[in-house]
């Protein structure tokens, strides 16, 4: 029996360093290069009550409430302190050897993402976007593939990327914003990792001051944005044991119809394009989405009536037509 027990106590040893050393290569191994269907390990645990709180948080109506808008907004968000844990960078997200069909599509989704919230940031801020939509697919909190992070919400009063809800999809991006956007997409799911944003799952704008905010552990800001993460340990990589599915959904059967612009009084403006708009969408009193965010410098691009040419060749012929209608400003719709 001596002459076992110091074996046993070296096997022992042994054992101990190795699991150390997967659950480093595991955590925070942003070395790693791991497949598309490949799970973390590790486990993260969380009382059902309190995910359940944290996420009603920062979705539905809650996800757009705000403390302020404005400068308000940005003193509240200086005042607010960042974590002080460190940042751990999360695993590489390779698709380059998955079915093409999900490579195209996801390629597409995570591009509408970073061109539509950032596509005129910071290549860091654009990055970051891209990060926090594959961070999300890997979180049991959200959808399990690209596309279904991006429009999650999307047939709900409130989408969870306010660019697939205000009817920024149905207008023309710039050609070469929306290049660089796919370029950095590209290798994203080619394994490039944002470690700037570690583990974030969330950001907003700097202009409002979401209610959720303080409930999450404050990572960095970059840009216009601030990102987050789920606090405690359902904030860190090891909690990242989502399976990635594939892209089931093609991304144009998930776009929601154009709804009508809502006017700052209530009422709306008829959607000249009804091949383009789709059915009516019914308006529950609590809807929020369709609104402008003309923070971001955006403006409304509605098609012309059918009358348009001829009413060109009256003018061009001399004739007297009728005065054409102004433009009509529209609510700002502030949140992301």
């Amino acid at each position: 029996m001596s002459l076992l027990f110091p074996t046993f106590m070296q096997v022992r040893r042994s054992l101990t360093f190795a699991t150390t050393a997967l659950l480093v290569g595991i955590v925070g191994g942003t070395t790693l290069r791991v497949g598309p269907t490949q799970a973390s390990a590790a486990t993260v645990t969380l009382p059902p009550a309190a995910a359940a709180s944290l996420i009603a948080a920062t979705s539905g109506e809650q996800l757009v409430h705000h403390r302020a808008v404005g400068e308000d907004a940005r003193l509240i968000n200086a005042a607010m302190p960042f974590t002080t844990a460190p940042i751990t960078a999360s695993r590489p997200f390779d698709l380059s050897g998955s079915d093409p069909l999900d490579r195209r599509r996801a390629l597409l989704c995570l591009t509408q993402a970073i061109y539509y919230e950032a596509g005129f940031e910071p290549v860091e801020g654009r990055r970051a976007v891209a990060q926090v939509v594959l961070n999300r697919m890997r979180h049991p909190a959200f959808p399990k593939s690209v596309c279904g992070v991006v429009y999650q919400g999307a047939r709900q009063p409130v989408c969870q990327f306010s660019f697939v809800c205000d009817g920024s999809l149905y207008r023309r991006p710039a050609p070469g914003a929306w290049q660089e956007a796919e370029r950095i997409a590209a290798a994203a799911l080619a394994g490039f990792v944002e470690r700037s944003v570690g583990a974030a799952t969330h950001y907003h704008a700097d202009y409002v001051a979401p209610y959720w905010a303080p409930r999450l552990a404050k990572l960095a800001k970059i840009g216009a944005h601030i990102f987050y993460r789920w606090p405690g340990s359902w904030g860190s990589t090891a909690a990242f044991t989502g399976r990635y599915i594939g892209e089931p959904s093609d991304p144009l059967a998930l776009r929601p119809p154009l709804r009508q612009p809502v006017l700052t009084d209530g009422s709306t403006v008829a959607v000249e394009e009804p091949a383009m708009a789709g059915p009516p969408v019914p308006r529950a009193a609590n809807d929020v989405g369709g609104l402008l965010d003309t923070s971001k410098g955006w403006t409304l691009d509605i098609p012309m009536p059918s009358e348009t040419a001829s009413t060109t060749k009256a003018i061009a012929a001399g004739q007297k037509v009728a005065e054409a209608p102004r433009p009509v400003e529209l609510a700002a719709r502030v949140g992301e």
